[in-house]
């Protein structure tokens, strides 16, 4: 963003970053509540059982957590590292189709958990280009990665699932970001976005640095679609394992949500390309869940993630040392961030 603006213009941002946010915040509650309610995901008889190890979570952190992600993309917008948000619902007819869409296929997720069928797109995509792993329906959603409607209605399921936080938590990693590069000439500067997916976090990338070269890369042709569709920047249809760049070409890569989905043997290899790519002082912005370890008042919740959501890689991923796995392959732990269920990390190649 442009620093020189006049700071009332940013402050008056904030506010209707707040605005937004309170609106946005109490249709996806209303929504993802209503989608529990038609569904009783904890009552599905084929779940996993799950014993929990940790003490309840106070609903009193639970709140304070949860407000505060707001508040911090609230002050980072006032401070001119990024623009407000546009996505909001504030567009009656366009919000109650995407609510009724998502609750529709709600009933068809759940019935997927209740038979606890996990890989039902191994059935139905039959190509050797991707990997095994790859090829599952995670959080047991309809289509897996691989159609223009899982695309579509990726957002409303993460928004809802999250009670309107998704947007505030992924731009944790924007502000690192921001920061890193703030008062830098954008013009000359390359950046790619791994796994960019529905392209949510590549079109906030966009309207930060906008004089930035930029793209997107996931595996999936849909989602890859759906993403230039949003944010208006090219992809690039590749396996994190072997980004097609060359070496050292890279100013920032950005990956948001991708480690927990990788299993324990590929994530050293991704974290490695990413090294790859970057050059020398360039940086890896990573978000993800937290960890146990980052907030361990809220373990129960991450205990029962994979229980009732078809994640097979994510318990392994709780309990991984990200500093240590990138430290590795040569990325410096700079900076981080967390805001409610997610946490952003800056890496530094050395």
């Amino acid at each position: 963003m442009d620093g020189r603006r006049d700071p009332g213009a940013f402050a008056l941002e904030a506010v209707r970053q707040r605005a937004r946010s309170a609106v946005k915040a109490a249709w996806w509650t209303a929504t993802g509540g209503l989608a529990r309610a038609i569904t009783q995901p904890t009552r599905g008889e084929s779940r996993k059982s799950f014993s929990p190890q940790t003490p309840p979570v106070s609903a009193q952190r639970l709140r304070r957590v949860y407000l505060e992600a707001f508040e911090k993309d609230a002050r980072d917008v006032a401070a001119g590292l990024y623009p407000a948000m546009e996505a909001a619902p504030t567009r009656p007819l366009r919000s109650v189709t995407q609510a009724l869409d998502f609750l529709a296929d709600a009933r068809v997720v759940d019935q997927r958990r209740r038979r606890g069928n996990g890989v039902e797109v191994r059935d139905e995509i039959n190509s050797l280009s991707y990997p095994n792993y790859y090829r599952q329906n995670f959080h047991y959603q309809t289509g897996g990665w691989f159609t223009d409607e899982s695309a579509r209605r990726y957002d409303a399921q993460v928004e809802a699932l999250f009670a309107g936080t998704a947007g505030a938590m992924r731009r944790r990693g924007l502000s690192l970001l921001a920061k890193h590069w703030r008062g830098r000439d954008q013009r000359g500067l390359r950046l790619v976005d791994v796994a960019c997916g529905s392209g949510t976090f590549l079109h906030d990338l966009q309207r930060t640095f906008p004089r930035a070269a930029m793209a997107g890369l996931d595996l999936s042709p849909a989602y890859l679609a759906r993403a230039r569709h949003l944010s208006g920047v090219g992809g690039v249809q590749a396996n994190a394992e072997a980004m097609p760049f060359a070496d050292g070409t890279l100013d920032a890569v950005t990956c948001v949500y991708l480690f927990h989905e990788l299993p324990p043997r590929v994530r050293p290899v991704v974290a490695a390309a990413m090294a790859r790519t970057l050059k020398p002082g360039g940086v890896l912005v990573l978000v993800d869940s937290i960890q146990p370890v980052d907030e361990p008042d809220l373990a129960r919740l991450l205990e029962a993630f994979p229980a009732y959501f078809h994640e097979p890689y994510y318990s392994s991923y709780a309990e991984t040392d990200l500093a240590a796995l990138f430290d590795a392959v040569g990325l410096k732990l700079i900076g981080q961030d967390r805001a409610f269920l997610s946490k952003a990390l800056l890496f530094e190649k050395l």
